[in-house]
């Protein structure tokens, strides 16, 4: 841990709050129909958009038509997505002569793409067509995206509306995200980026000799474009395997920077929206500030851990004359060093970003298992984009309710009174998450031929592995340990399901949450009204998610990392 570290993520922190309140009011008027500074160009596409679509643009949704709006258009990009992938050798653009993709590899690609998971099981230079990349897969980056970011408007407007039957339009509310957010940010995004040298072409891949006159083929293609919409969208993934940590995908220290502000800043901002669309800014900043304190004290804590030198290491070096090496540099990219490494990884994920540029699975016992607290907590913590936002809503309806236990009244939230099916559809989304994780964790642990057979690790640390491909994917992260082989057909799959349950099942309770909130009168504040604009109401917010979370999955902890560490310590290895 160092100063030049620590100057580092104050000039992060900064730059991320200096984003928050413009971002947050643009993103406020392009999704209410506001005039921007895009409106003169885009508004006659927008307009036209919805003539070509048969689109009413004044016809709003109840929340069960929104619900049924968001199913039916992931099951039908989710579809298109499987045929070209087992198609691809058919189709064009593809000059590396990539065969098809298999039926459960191309399942679970699907899937993980259409949720803004990006999960890869599979290494993609070796697997996916230009076309693959940029008609099945990038463009999912933008659909899945706008559709975590139009739920949370929905939820919003929920909170924001009195007596109304609906909450937004689905397909406006796409369109203008889309055309207004996503491919503006992305295209000078993906301008910055080949700036930064990297590689925007249809080349095929370039054969190279080295120096030892060693054949080498160096792969390329349209890694700019994709790369931009994958940090922005908090998709994750790669146009390489080795993903943020390859030289074409992360060239430089001001890309790294860029990479991970990125992720942060779409989420960030929707805090800002919120107080700016109900009306109380000061309730934007203490959910901001909840998020800020969860995410720099995990920062901290992984940073600590692997600026430590490994336990073994120490040891050797107190009986000899060696001197303990100055932290854990497995599994980092040296160009990028532990704290930059750390700071990565926490971004990714407290964001459902599945982007790396250190293997997580090389991290020290206690650093791993923050980042993987970090998506268990829900990846609320700025989350990803849409979902972290009405993910944290859901623990402020809960934090509001035991407050209102607290002093023995009817809670109330910006005026709402918080009724019985609020607090029942608030326990689902945050009971639905667990009953993934942990049934499927379990069974793929006690199965040797399905779970086992293909972990590279032994002991805690194997399940640690497996513990954490089912979070990362009903989580809509998509990082991995990696010391796991999930590309087999029962992994294949059953991710593929998981995926789609933690994405789209916890959608339908929040669009609930939204049309029972909107149809209600607002009711003016007493003096035993809890003010949700402060910090003992930030301090609570924390405390909930932190409570949740650890009596959720503590015992599963205790077992992995927790028992990792311990035994570590007492020499043992994995």
């Amino acid at each position: 841990m160092t100063s030049n570290g620590w100057l580092q993520f104050a000039i992060f922190s900064l730059l991320l709050l200096a984003t928050v309140r413009p971002v947050g009011i643009y993103l406020a008027r392009v999704l209410e129909g506001e005039r921007t500074w895009l409106t003169p160009v885009l508004r006659p596409i927008e307009r036209l958009l919805y003539k070509l679509c048969g689109v009413r643009a004044e016809s709003e949704m109840n929340w069960r038509q929104y619900a049924f709006a968001v199913l039916g258009f992931s099951a039908v990009s989710l579809v298109l997505t499987y045929i070209i992938e087992r198609a691809q050798a058919l189709l064009p653009l593809n000059p590396q002569h990539l065969p098809n993709v298999g039926a459960d590899l191309a399942w679970n690609t699907a899937a993980s793409f259409t949720t803004n998971t990006n999960w890869q099981s599979y290494v993609p230079e070796t697997t996916m067509s230009y076309l693959t990349q940029m008609a099945a897969l990038a463009t999912h980056n933008f659909f899945s995206a706008a559709v975590g970011i139009v739920v949370a408007i929905a939820l919003v407007r929920g909170i924001k509306r009195t007596g109304s039957q609906t909450i937004g339009n689905f397909w406006v509310d796409m369109t203008r995200t889309l055309l207004y957010v996503l491919l503006p940010g992305a295209i000078l995004y993906a301008l910055l980026l080949v700036a930064q040298g990297v590689p925007q072409n249809l080349h095929a891949y370039t054969a190279a000799h080295t120096l030892e006159n060693a054949a080498q083929t160096i792969a390329q293609g349209p890694v700019a474009s994709q790369e931009a919409i994958k940090m922005l969208g908090t998709n994750g993934g790669g146009f390489f395997n080795a993903n943020s940590a390859h030289p074409f995908e992360n060239p430089t220290p001001f890309s790294n920077l860029l990479q991970m502000l990125s992720i942060f800043i779409l989420p960030a901002g929707l805090t800002y929206t919120l107080g700016h669309m109900t009306g109380s800014r000061g309730h934007g900043w203490a959910v901001f500030a909840a998020m800020f304190a969860l995410f720099a004290v995990g920062f901290v804590t992984v940073y600590w851990a692997e600026s430590q030198p490994h336990p073994l290491l120490h040891s050797v070096a107190q009986t000899t004359t060696a001197t303990a090496p100055g932290g854990n540099m497995e599994g980092k990219e040296v160009r990028f060093g532990i704290m930059n490494s750390s700071l990565f990884a926490t971004v990714t994920t407290d964001a459902s970003c599945g982007a790396v540029n250190s293997m997580h699975d090389s991290f020290s016992p206690l650093g791993g298992m923050v980042v993987l607290t970090n998506i268990l907590l829900g990846e609320v913590i700025f989350g990803g984009v849409g979902s972290g936002l009405y993910g944290m809503l859901i623990f402020v309806v809960l934090a509001v309710f035991i407050a209102g236990l607290m002093v023995g009244r009817t809670p109330e939230y910006l005026g709402k009174k918080i009724d019985g099916f609020d607090v029942k559809m608030s326990m689902l989304y945050a009971l639905i998450f667990p009953l993934i994780i942990l049934p499927l964790t379990a069974i793929f642990v006690l199965s040797p031929t399905v779970g086992l057979s293909s972990l590279n690790n032994a002991g805690p640390h194997g399940l640690s592995e497996i513990f954490y491909a089912f979070s990362s994917s009903a989580g809509n992260n998509g990082s991995a340990f990696a010391g796991l082989n999930a590309n087999t057909w029962w992994y294949n799959v059953m991710l593929g399901f998981t995926m789609l349950a933690g994405r789209l099942l916890m959608m339908i309770p929040v669009l609930a949450l939204a049309g029972n909130l909107a149809q209600k009168k607002s009711v003016p504040p007493s003096p035993g009204t809890f003010p949700v604009n402060g910090a003992l109401f930030t301090v609570l917010l924390i405390g909930v998610v932190i409570i949740l979370g650890a009596l959720t999955f503590f015992p599963a902890l205790s077992l992995g990392p927790v028992l990792e560490h311990l035994v570590l310590k007492a020499g043992q290895l994995f």
